[in-house]
């Protein structure tokens, strides 16, 4: 699924306020971990994830990893915080089109 850049924005705002949902620690990512990503994911469908390990380097191949595994989009990545969002197909959580959330 790609996303225009209204989308992303709209994404991004959306969020600003929330915390992260997913700790990553010093243990890696492990089945564990995806799985409750995937839990996460499913839910809400706009996740933030804490990824505290290793160097730039490290936390950007752990991100690129949970991309792929989950199939999730990075939305916007600062620092250790990443923003990941994947479309709920039969439950859509957020509207894509800036109206009000979906039920």
């Amino acid at each position: 699924m790609d996303l225009t850049e209204p989308q992303r924005r709209l994404l991004r705002s959306l969020a600003h306020p929330r915390k992260p949902i997913v700790i990553i620690g010093r243990n890696g990512l492990t089945e564990s971990v995806l799985t409750e990503l995937e839990r996460a994911l499913d839910h809400h469908e706009l996740v933030k994830v804490k990824v505290g390990i290793g160097d730039r380097g490290e936390r950007a191949s752990a991100i690129e990893a949970i991309c792929q595994h989950t199939g999730a989009l990075l939305i916007q990545r600062i620092g250790f915080v990443a923003t990941l969002f994947r479309r709920n197909q039969e439950k859509p959580v957020i509207s894509l089109t800036g109206g009000p959330p979906l039920s």
